[in-house]
């Protein structure tokens, strides 16, 4: 196997497969550097997930669910990924990940943009979209979710949430910041 982007500074020689479940896939790479030095990566393959900024009247909707990696509940945007349906487009997603965490139907959806989760280590991107002209619905929690809780704050507490360390979750954090830099919040 060997890479196919122009002026690759890595080059692939072999791949397998060491690790695999519905959500995650975790690969070892065989790699030769530009200095002709051998190398390994591993890489954990995911499908890109959606991060929406619901917002109305200057207050944002936010989500606090247990994290079982980080052992704590979290803070965070109403974020997630159809792992059995990877091909779904991201304006249907964002708009099903909004209802199913917050019951809020979104009017309107912005593109913000995409962000690298952890380019070092991790394929998966996410596409940040605002949601304005919300109405209420029925939410749809996944059982993964059960435990979920959703709540509006004003903006100035969201900022001291994070000053705080309250919110921590760096995916939130990193899509508030480029909604804030496009103007979008």
């Amino acid at each position: 196997m060997t890479d196919t982007d122009q002026g690759a500074d890595i080059t692939t020689t072999g791949s397998r497969i060491v690790y695999e479940n519905r959500w995650m896939r975790v690969r070892e790479d065989s790699v030769r550097r530009r200095d002709g030095s051998a190398g390994i990566y591993g890489v954990i393959e995911k499908t890109d997930f959606v991060i929406v900024a619901a917002i109305q009247d200057g207050r944002l909707h936010l989500v606090e669910q247990y994290r079982y990696p980080v052992r704590r509940r979290c803070w965070e945007l109403p974020q997630g990924m159809w792992e059995t349906r990877p091909g779904t487009d991201h304006v249907t997603l964002a708009r099903a990940e909004l209802r199913e965490e917050t019951g809020l139907e979104a009017a309107e959806l912005a593109y913000a943009g995409r962000l690298f989760l952890a380019a070092g280590m991790c394929t998966q991107c996410s596409h940040i979209y605002r949601a304005t002209g919300l109405t209420r619905g029925a939410n749809a929690l996944d059982p993964e979710e059960q435990d979920l809780v959703t709540r509006d704050f004003a903006l100035e507490e969201v900022e001291a949430m994070i000053r705080d360390g309250v919110i921590a979750d760096t995916s939130t954090i990193a899509a508030l910041g480029l909604l804030r830099i496009k103007g979008l919040l």
